[in-house]
């Protein structure tokens, strides 16, 4: 008796990559493409419709990110096998997926058969993270996390704005703000805000702002 093919579906809002990973898939006779979205909205919708064996999710993607599809849909399908497929490889991003109920990570340069994988270790019920990824996210444990407000003066910064700006604009005390910086710098491990934002931007602790 042959066992089904392992249920798969792909949302990424770029149709070429998703026209490419389904063409690679279905080279497999043990997987199966059972649908396709463009962004995480349809994403939701289609995994709650389908129930597939994997989700196999971008990043960044339009209405709902990657984040909020797979915090979201694990919330309400605790069983559900989702893997983020990313052009981003910070360890932030690497941390924030899994924390929020990712079973593996992938960055889009990996080769297709580690992408098959991946899927293949999912669907039984383990987790896929490469070498140099878990290496990454394992330094992150050990780096000192931001708080919340750090967080918020941080993407301050990466906006251009100056001590004196963002004081005004949160409403508390220039004094303040700088010492929340000089504790950014710090936890960043930089000289300067120009370089805390490169590393910032760099591990996924911020977007383009």
């Amino acid at each position: 008796m042959t066992s089904r093919p392992i249920r798969i579906l792909l949302a990424d809002d770029h149709e070429i990559a998703r026209g490419g990973i389904a063409v690679l898939l279905g080279t497999q006779s043990d997987l199966e493409v059972v649908g396709v979205a463009p962004d995480g909205a349809k994403a939701m919708s289609m995994y709650r419709e389908l129930r597939p064996d994997v989700l196999i999710a971008d990043l960044k993607m339009p209405v709902f990110d990657g984040l909020s599809v797979t915090s979201t849909l694990c919330e309400e399908f605790p069983s559900a096998k989702i893997l983020i497929l990313s052009h981003y490889d910070g360890d932030e991003d690497i941390f924030r997926a899994l924390k929020a109920g990712a079973r593996g990570y992938l960055t889009k340069d990996t080769r297709g058969q580690e992408l098959i994988a991946a899927i293949r270790k999912i669907a039984a019920g383990g987790t896929f993270i490469p070498p140099h990824l878990a290496e990454g996210l394992t330094q992150r444990l050990l780096k000192p996390t931001l708080t919340p407000r750090e967080q918020q003066i941080l993407q301050l910064m990466a906006q251009g704005l100056t001590n004196r700006n963002i004081s005004t604009t949160l409403g508390i005390a220039e004094r303040t703000v700088g010492l929340h910086v000089g504790h950014v710098l710090e936890k960043l491990d930089a000289a300067t805000r120009t370089e805390a934002v490169a590393v910032a931007m760099r591990r996924g602790l911020i977007r383009d702002p």
